[in-house]
């Protein structure tokens, strides 16, 4: 199994205060804005495109929600970095099969077509590690 970097996503309190960074001096393009209301997600998201990488930025959308938490504990920043794989169904059996951890609620379908699952940071060392694959590929 293959596994590419797909996109870092960094936890923000402000979009509007994060994007001139990304924009300006990064010299990125904005590709995309879109708000998750996904019970779980609740984010609104920023996608920026910097040469040929991608970075979300991550702003929570309520006080609850997972982000604001992680914003609360941790502060901002990176939040979790995502892989692109060809076959989600099986990296995440292969991944099994070595022991690795899902938080298996996290598995779904964004509305941009980008599947998805997040493995359990206990398996990771910590990191949060999204595995990713495109519906439209």
């Amino acid at each position: 199994m293959e596994y590419v970097l797909d996109h870092v996503g960094i936890a923000v309190r402000s979009i509007d205060d994060a994007l001139p960074f990304y924009l300006n001096v990064l010299n990125g393009s904005l590709e995309d804005r879109y708000t998750s209301d996904t019970p779980g997600v609740e984010v609104h998201v920023a996608v920026v495109r910097t040469n040929d990488k991608v970075i979300e930025l991550l702003e929570p959308t309520n006080k609850n929600s997972p982000m604001a938490r992680f914003i609360k504990q941790r502060g901002k920043g990176v939040y979790h970095i995502a892989y692109r794989v060809d076959d989600l169904d099986k990296a995440i059996l292969e991944a099994s099969k070595k022991g690795v951890r899902f938080l298996e609620d996290t598995l779904r379908t964004n509305t941009r077509g980008r599947r998805l699952i997040y493995v359990n940071p206990a398996s990771t060392d910590g990191t949060l590690i999204e595995l990713c694959s495109y519906l439209n590929n």
